[in-house]
Order: structure tokens, then C-alpha cells, then sequence
């Protein structure tokens, strides 16, 4: 038996420096065929949230239902209906005249062209997608109860500040916020201070640049006007059927 052991003792001692001596990117080579599919996974995971994700600095932190009126839900059909159907198609048209040219390597037409292409489609991914998860709420659907006085989605609510300095503003969607029109998310912090809330309450505001207290003096529900979608005056389908000359790189 010992000198099982010690045969034993003296084979594990030889295996041992030369596993250590083994060249990590040998290592790796051999360790490769287990990790590299899950790697090429997390990989494409990563790529297509950058492709299906515009982030904002008020939306929520994880996916889920995108909530939006609906003159909100019909801004965001009319762009991917414009883009799909009419400057997607431009775009094309012009990628193909730039590659008649000549040379594509040096052609601006056909570079910019392609490029404009990315992007259109990237947009037109998104858009899809936020359509697709897109729980309309009507602010102007009758309510009773608490839904009736206290600030939900589609609320509009004034309120004072600590100085006594009113302030009207609507709770939206994260793809409906317009500051001009004192639009603001359900998820910003000023959207997360005010939901709930009913006339008579005081709310706390976590704003990045201090606690503020509010007190919230009405709360109704109403039509709100969303600004609808308008084609770009730089669009390609605008100046569709312009004689076109090429770019001078």
C-alpha cells in the first residue's frame, strides 16, 4: 500500500509543474470550446438592447409596459409610417443613384447615403417596439373614486413649491415629454413625487439638485394635447424628385 502511495504521490508531482507551465493562450484555446458560445450570447444580448433601446434619463430602469396617450400613441405611428413607407424608400433611391457614379469607396453620396439607411432602420426598430408595448390611457375616459381626485397616469396637476410658486403639469409618457408644454414622465422624479397624490397633500422632491417640498392644490383630467408628428424639412422624401448632383468629398 505505501508504495502504491508513493508511486501515486510521485505521478500527481510530475502532472503538476507541467499543467502549470502551460501557456495561458494555449489555456485559453483548450477552454475556448466550452465559454466562446455563451460569450458570443451575452455579446448579441448586449448589441441588440443598444439597437432596441433609446435611453433616457427618465424612463424606466427595466422593460415593461410603455404607457402613452393616445395622441402620443398616434405621434409615434404616424413617424414609423413616414419612415417605413416614405423616407426609407427615398433613402434607397439615392443610395442606388450614388452607386451608378462610380467608385462607392470614394463616393460621399453612397457613403452618407448608407449611413442615413442605419440609421432609418435603428429608428424604425425602435419605433416598432414602442408601439408594440404601448398601454394607451385615455385621460379623458371617465373616472370614479380615488382614480378621480388622486394623480395617475394622464393626471394634470398643479402645485406650489415651498416660495408659493404655482405650477401646472401633465404626466406623460416617456416618449410624450415636452418641457415646453410642462409634459413631464410618469418614472422622472418630479412624475414619481406626484403620483398618488390628491388636492391637500404635501409631496417630497428628490431632484438632483435638492429636497423640495410641494403642496399639490388641484388635480383633474383632461385632454392633452400632444404635438404631432411633422415630416422633417430636411427629409430625403421631401427633396425627392430635385435633380441631384454628387458631393464633392
Amino acid at each position: 500500500m505505501d508504495s502504491d502511495t508513493a508511486r501515486f504521490g510521485k505521478l500527481f508531482s510530475s502532472v503538476v509543474p507541467i499543467s502549470s507551465r502551460i501557456d495561458p493562450t494555449t489555456c485559453s484555446l483548450f477552454l475556448r470550446p466550452w465559454w466562446h458560445p455563451l460569450d458570443l450570447r451575452w455579446k448579441d444580448n448586449e448589441m441588440r438592447k443598444g439597437f432596441t433601446r433609446k435611453p433616457k434619463a427618465d424612463e424606466p430602469a427595466t422593460p415593461g409596459k410603455n404607457y402613452i396617450t393616445p395622441s402620443g400613441l398616434q405621434r409615434l405611428q404616424d413617424e414609423h409610417r413616414f419612415l417605413l413607407t416614405r423616407e426609407r424608400p427615398a433613402v434607397t433611391e439615392v443610395v442606388a443613384w450614388a452607386a451608378s457614379n462610380g467608385d462607392r469607396s470614394e463616393n460621399a453620396d453612397y457613403q452618407y447615403g448608407k449611413r442615413r439607411l442605419r440609421q432609418i432602420d435603428g429608428r424604425i426598430r425602435f419605433l416598432r417596439k414602442r408601439i408594440e408595448a404601448a398601454e394607451v390611457v385615455d385621460p379623458e375616459t371617465p373616472r370614479t373614486g380615488q382614480a378621480a381626485t388622486r394623480a395617475f397616469f394622464g393626471a394634470t396637476v398643479r402645485y406650489a413649491n415651498a416660495v408659493g410658486v404655482e405650477r401646472v403639469v401633465s404626466i406623460v409618457g416617456t416618449d410624450e415629454v415636452d418641457l415646453d408644454r410642462n409634459h413631464i414622465s410618469w418614472v422622472s422624479p418630479l412624475g414619481r413625487a406626484l403620483l398618488k397624490s390628491a388636492a391637500g397633500d404635501s409631496v417630497v422632491l428628490q431632484a438632483p439638485g435638492g429636497t423640495e417640498y410641494l403642496d399639490v392644490l388641484e388635480v383633474c383630467y383632461k385632454r392633452i394635447p400632444v404635438e404631432p408628428f411633422r415630416e422633417p424639412p430636411g427629409s430625403e422624401s421631401a427633396s425627392k424628385g430635385r435633380s441631384r448632383q454628387p458631393i464633392r468629398g
